[in-house]
C-alpha cells in the first residue's frame, strides 16, 4: 500500500509539473510571437524613417541597439523553449526523500535534465542533475547522507529513493531502490536497442562516474577506462557540469574536443544540447598540425595513411623509426640539434640604412645576448625592430612601409634559410635518418612519422601563440598520442584538460601506457582515475574481448545475450550471405549494425558487394562526417569510440601486424550481438 501511494505521488506530481511546464511553454511561445512582431515593427519603422534620422546618427544607433536587444531576447527565449520541450517529454528521472538534520519530515527532491520552477526566484519543483542536492541521488543509498551547498555541508538522512522512466509525458515505470542505480534498471537501459548516437547517462550515472563528473579541483584529469566503461560520456557530462557551475568564466566556445575523426564528432554532437548546453568544437590533432604546417608543405599524411601502409606493407624498420621519432629521446635529439644550429643558420653582415649603421659585431651581440630568449627564426625580426626604433627615435620620423620591407629583406637574407622543411632535413641528416625528398613546395608531402617532429621544430624556431580562448581541452583516445604530441599539447593548450582512453585500444602494434609518462610532462597537476567496470557489451561479448586483449581485471555487468559466433567461409559470397541472414534491422530488430574490416580497401569492396545484393548500407571512410542509423561498413580504426547493436567483424589476412588490436576494437563495438567471420580465399 505504501509503495502504491508513493507511486501515485510520483504520477500525480508528473501530471502537475507537466501541466506547469506546458503552461510555461505557452507563455514563451506567446512572448516569442510578440517579440517577433516587435522586431518586424522596428524594421518597418527604420525603413520608413531612416532618411529623417539626425545627422550624427544617435537615433539610428539607438534603433539598431534596441533591435539587437530584442533579437537577443528572442534567441534566449528560443533556447528556453527547446529546453522546456525536452523537459515536457521527460520532466524528471529520479527522486530523493531527504530528512534534514533537526527535522522530522522528509522533503522530496525531484531530479531532471534541468531546473524548473513555477516562476523565476521560486524554489525549484525539479532540480538540475548538476545541482549540489542532486549528488544525493548519485552518491548515497538509504541512510545518512550529505551534500555541499553554497552555505556549507548539509547533513541529514535519505529515507527513500526512486527512479522513474517517463516518455511522452507518461510514466513508464516507478521503481523504489535501496541502491543508487539498481542493476536491473541499468541492465534494462543498456539492453535497449542502441540509439543512433551516444546516449546521455544522467539517469544511470554510477558513483565512481559521478566523482569524475563533479571534479572541479584537478587541472589535468586522466581517465584510463576499459572499453565500454563510459569514458566519453563521463567526459562530456563533466563538461556540462563545469559549464553549469562556472557560467562567468567558462562558455561552450571555450571548450575543445580533440576527437579521432569527424564521424565520431557527429556521434557525440547531441550530448551537450541534450544536457542543456550549447555544443562545443571538435577537431583532430592531425588536422590542427596540418594547418600549422601549411606554409611548409603542401600536404601531410594522416594517421590513417600510416596505418594502411603498415598493414599492407609490414616493415619493422618503419615501425621502429616511427616510434623513435615520437619519443622523449627524439625530443632530446631535436634540442641537441637546436643547440648547435645558431652558427650554421646565420651569416652575419653589416646593415646600413640612410646614414645609420649596425656593425657585424653589434648584430652578433644583439642576436646572441640581447634577444637570446627569442626563438631563432624570429630573432632577426627582433633585431630589426630594435634598429628601426633607434632610427625613428634619432630622426624623429617613421620610416615608410616600403623601407621597412626592404630592411626586412636585408635582415632575413642573413639566414641561410628560413624553410622549416630544409632545416628539418638537416636534422635528419645529422642523426643518420633518410632525408625527405628535396622537391619544391608544391610537391612536398610529409609522411606521418615526420609531421609532429617537424611541428615541434617549427615552434622551437618560430615560437607559437597559446590557444588562450580554449579554457578546457578534452583529449579522447589518449593511448593514440605519443610523448612528443603531449609535449606539443602542453605548449599549445595551457588550460585545464580531461584526458581519456584505453591502452588496450591502441592503434600501434604494441600497447603503451601513456600514464607512465604523462606525469613527467604535466607534473603534479595531474590526477589519474582507473575505471575497470564495463557497461557496453553483453557478458558474452565482453568475455570474448577480454580473451583477445588478455585483460583479466575487468568488472562486467552481467547482462547476458547471444554467444559470439565465429565462422570461416570458403567464399566471399557465402560470408556476405551470412551477413544478410543474421542482419536484424528495422521495426522487428535493431537500430544499428556494422560490418568492420581491417583496411579501407576491404571496407569499400564489401560495401559495394552488399549494395549490389540490395542491402542498404552506409560506407564510412576518413572523409565521412555523419553517423547514421542502419548498417555501416567501415574499418576498425574508424569504428573506435562508436557502438552498434550488431557487429560483423571480418578478419584480415594472416600476418597483419594490427590483427589483435583490430579484433579487440571491433569486438568491443558490439552492444548485443557479435559475429566474427573469416573468408579462406
Amino acid at each position: 500500500m505504501a509503495e502504491n501511494s508513493r507511486y501515485m505521488d510520483g504520477t500525480l506530481f508528473l501530471q502537475d509539473v507537466t501541466e506547469k511546464i506546458r503552461q510555461r511553454l505557452d507563455d514563451i511561445k506567446q512572448s516569442l510571437d510578440e517579440g517577433q512582431k516587435e522586431i518586424e515593427s522596428m524594421h518597418e519603422y527604420y525603413w520608413e524613417n531612416y532618411t529623417e534620422m539626425d545627422q550624427y546618427g544617435y537615433e539610428d544607433y539607438d534603433n539598431q541597439q534596441a533591435l539587437l536587444s530584442q533579437v537577443n531576447a528572442n534567441q534566449d527565449k528560443l533556447v528556453l523553449k527547446h529546453r522546456f520541450e525536452r523537459m515536457a517529454d521527460a520532466p524528471f528521472f529520479g527522486r530523493v526523500d531527504f530528512i534534514f538534520d533537526g527535522e522530522d519530515e522528509a522533503e522530496p527532491f525531484y531530479i531532471g535534465i534541468g531546473n524548473f520552477a513555477e516562476k523565476a526566484g521560486m524554489t525549484p519543483l525539479i532540480y538540475d542533475w548538476r545541482a549540489p542536492v542532486s549528488g544525493l541521488f548519485y552518491d548515497y543509498d538509504k541512510g545518512p547522507a550529505s551534500y555541499e551547498a553554497p552555505a556549507g555541508t548539509i547533513r541529514g538522512e535519505i529515507s527513500s529513493k526512486w527512479q522513474y522512466k517517463i516518455r511522452g509525458g507518461k510514466m513508464i515505470y516507478a521503481f523504489e531502490s535501496d541502491t543508487k542505480i539498481d542493476d536491473e534498471i541499468l541492465k534494462q537501459e543498456l539492453g535497449n536497442n542502441g540509439d543512433v548516437k551516444l546516449k546521455n547517462i544522467v539517469r544511470t550515472i554510477q558513483k565512481e562516474q559521478n566523482a569524475i563528473i563533479r571534479n572541479t579541483k584537478d587541472k589535468i584529469l586522466v581517465i584510463q577506462g576499459a572499453a565500454g566503461s563510459g569514458k566519453t560520456s563521463i567526459a562530456l557530462h563533466r563538461i556540462a557540469y563545469l559549464l553549469y557551475h562556472d557560467r562567468k568564466n567558462l562558455k561552450s566556445s571555450n571548450v575543445l574536443v580533440l576527437s579521432p575523426n569527424s564521424v565520431f564528432g557527429d556521434y557525440i554532437s547531441h550530448i551537450l544540447p541534450e544536457l542543456g548546453e550549447e555544443n562545443i568544437r571538435e577537431m583532430s590533432f592531425d588536422l590542427f598540425a596540418y594547418r600549422e604546417l601549411k606554409d611548409t608543405a603542401v600536404d601531410c599524411e594522416d594517421r590513417y595513411d600510416h596505418l594502411e601502409r603498415i598493414m599492407k606493407f609490414p616493415d619493422d624498420q618503419e615501425k621502429e623509426r616511427f616510434r623513435m621519432k615520437q619519443s622523449e629521446s627524439f625530443v632530446g635529439l631535436i634540442e641537441g640539434f637546436l643547440a648547435t644550429l645558431e652558427d650554421r643558420l646565420v651569416d652575419f653582415r653589416p646593415i646600413s640604412f640612410r646614414g645609420s649603421q649596425l656593425t657585424e659585431e653589434e648584430l652578433i651581440r644583439m642576436f646572441y645576448f640581447k634577444f637570446q630568449e627569442t626563438p631563432l627564426l624570429a630573432r632577426m625580426d627582433a633585431v630589426m625592430d630594435y634598429f628601426v626604433d633607434a632610427y625613428e627615435t634619432l630622426k624623429g620620423r617613421d620610416i615608410s612601409d616600403e623601407d621597412r620591407e626592404m630592411l626586412r629583406e636585408k635582415f632575413d637574407s642573413m639566414y641561410v634559410t628560413k624553410d622549416i622543411y630544409t632545416i628539418y632535413n638537416w636534422l635528419l641528416e645529422d642523426y643518420g635518418y633518410d632525408m625527405l625528398p628535396d622537391v619544391p613546395y608544391e610537391r612536398r608531402k610529409v609522411q606521418y612519422e615526420d609531421v609532429f617532429p617537424m611541428l615541434y621544430l617549427k615552434y622551437r624556431l618560430l615560437g607559437h601563440g597559446a590557444q588562450k580562448n580554449i579554457k578546457h581541452l578534452v583529449i579522447d583516445e589518449m593511448q593514440d598520442y605519443s610523448f612528443l604530441q603531449y609535449v606539443l599539447l602542453k605548449q599549445i593548450f595551457q588550460c585545464r584538460m580531461t584526458i581519456l582512453g584505453d591502452y588496450a585500444q591502441t592503434l600501434d602494434t604494441k600497447q603503451h601506457d601513456v600514464l607512465k609518462f604523462l606525469p613527467k610532462i604535466f607534473g603534479k597537476e595531474i590526477r589519474q582515475v582507473i575505471l575497470r567496470k564495463s557497461y557496453r557489451n553483453t557478458y558474452e561479448i565482453a568475455r570474448y574481448a577480454g580473451e583477445i586483449s588478455g585483460i583479466r581485471d575487468l568488472e562486467l555487468l552481467e547482462r547476458h545475450g547471444k554467444e559470439v559466433e565465429e565462422r570461416r567461409f570458403s567464399s566471399e559470397d557465402e560470408m556476405l550471405e551470412a551477413v544478410r541472414e543474421n542482419l536484424r534491422l528495422g521495426s522487428e530488430g535493431y537500430e544499428t549494425a556494422a560490418v568492420i574490416t581491417m583496411t579501407e580497401e576491404e571496407a569499400y569492396d564489401i560495401y559495394r558487394l552488399l549494395t549490389n545484393r540490395g542491402i542498404d548500407a552506409a560506407y564510412v571512410d576518413r572523409d565521412s562526417s555523419a553517423f547514421k542509423r542502419g548498417l555501416t561498413v567501415t574499418t576498425f580504426y574508424l569504428a573506435k569510440g562508436l557502438e552498434f547493436d550488431q557487429v560483423f567483424t571480418i578478419k584480415g589476412t594472416e600476418g597483419n601486424p594490427l590483427e589483435k588490436q583490430a579484433q579487440y576494437i571491433s569486438a568491443t563495438r558490439a552492444l548485443q550481438e557479435l559475429y566474427v567471420y573469416q573468408c579462406e580465399n
